[in-house]
């Protein structure tokens, strides 16, 4: 089932599907477990702990994994999750309306010009056309620069540096 829909100026049609854990498990392995892929934090992970990561995922209310794609081609995972039902509410005061996302793109082979800028846009659409969601929390990996540029120039404003079990993290947030 669609989530979202909407056609992107001289891209085509993006579309979120909601991830199906196990239908989708194999091509999302694929991208996942790719050395470019370090700062998902899964490149060591099988075939089976992707299925239950997503499994999981898929379990709550409270967190959401979809399918991206252009013009019905899987171009990569978005993440939704409610800070205060994430680890993450644990190391920053969480505001009501406070919504945190993860967002993971395929290899585009060629590489297309303007093609992740409109995605991001397409996806803070998404997520602001809910009226109760205020801020956008993002906490993308310290030394993972190119996310780190990436959400500078959608204008995320960067809070602290905080250590979590997995790895170092900027906060940064993106008001309504």
């Amino acid at each position: 089932m669609t989530a979202y829909s909407e056609d992107l100026a001289g891209l085509g049609r993006f579309t979120l599907t909601r991830l199906d854990p196990v239908a989708d498990a194999p091509l999302v392995h694929g991208w996942v477990t790719e050395p470019r892929a370090e700062f998902w934090g899964m490149t060591d992970h099988t075939l089976d702990e992707v299925r239950e990561v997503y499994g999981f995922v898929d379990s709550l209310d409270t967190h959401h994994a979809y399918l991206m794609r252009l013009d019905d081609v899987p171009v990569g995972i978005f993440q939704t999750y409610e800070p205060d039902a994430d680890p993450i509410g644990e190391y920053y005061p969480v505001r009501p309306g406070d919504f945190g996302i993860h967002l993971f793109l395929a290899p585009a082979s060629p590489p297309v010009p303007g093609f992740t800028g409109a995605v991001a846009d397409a996806l803070l659409r998404f997520v602001f056309r809910d009226p109760g969601r205020t801020r956008i929390v993002v906490e993308p990996d310290a030394r993972n620069e190119r996310a780190l540029k990436r959400w500078r120039r959608l204008g995320f404003v960067f809070g602290d540096r905080v250590v979590l079990p997995h790895k170092t993290a900027r906060l940064a947030f993106l008001d309504r």
